[in-house]
């Protein structure tokens, strides 16, 4: 069970992240990488810039975006050793604070969005960017209440 749950909490910071969608503005959308800037029928690729946020904003969505890949190869590490019938202490414990680290930079992420500049609603990302700090807290919590 615990592989089953570092490996989907990882996949999850893996889509939250890569994937996007954090806001849906129209057709755009806007994740912790970039966003994709819909006008006129067509969509391009787009960094953060067009939101018009601020620099500071933009270095914290590129900070959510390392720590759920940082979390994401911390979470595989502690299933590989956990499928290795190993008790990975250390690796649940360096999990957890990759998720503690991704938690913080995700919320001031979007808690900072400029919500007043554009009509937006919340898209999948942080919703899954949700789930994968509850799985991997959990996968982490259960490899730590293992006896010794």
């Amino acid at each position: 069970m615990t592989v089953a749950l570092a490996l989907l909490a990882g996949i999850a910071f893996a889509i939250s992240v890569q994937g996007g969608q954090w806001w849906v503005i129209d057709e755009s959308t806007v994740g912790p990488f970039g966003g994709r800037r819909c006008f006129d029928g067509t969509c391009d690729p787009a960094g953060l810039a067009w939101i018009g946020a601020g620099d500071r904003w933009m270095r914290i969505g590129i900070a959510t975006w390392t720590a759920g890949m940082i979390a994401l190869f911390v979470l595989v590490v502690l299933a590989a050793a956990v499928a290795a019938k190993r008790v990975p202490r250390l690796a649940a414990k360096t999990a957890l604070v990759a998720i503690a680290t991704a938690m913080v930079v995700g919320g001031l992420f979007f808690a900072q969005f400029p919500s007043d500049r554009f009509p937006s609603s919340i898209g999948r990302g942080v919703w899954v960017f949700v789930i994968a700090i509850v799985l991997g807290s959990a996968a982490a919590i259960s490899v730590l209440r293992v006896k010794r």
